[in-house]
């Protein structure tokens, strides 16, 4: 059975650990998640959002409403 820990000898050097590093940093957009927090919040004045979004609609497929009619829930 495998120990859960690495030893000293399986261990990359702190240059490939470095690197290591900043490809995840860059793999993962730090740079610009940081850019998105330091910036302004959302504005939440009506003016700033005139439109409204009407609601979509949700159809139900005729095989849905036989499932659920045999799980006897009821889709209306």
């Amino acid at each position: 059975m495998r120990p859960s820990h690495l030893v000293h000898d399986e261990l990359a050097s702190p240059a490939e650990m470095a690197a290591d590093c900043r490809a995840t940093g860059q793999n993962l957009r730090l740079e610009r998640i940081a850019r998105v927090v330091a910036a302004a919040p959302p504005s939440i004045r009506f003016e700033d959002y005139p439109a409204e979004v009407g609601k979509r609609e949700i159809r139900v497929s005729d095989a849905a409403a036989r499932l659920a009619g045999a799980l006897h829930l009821h889709l209306d």
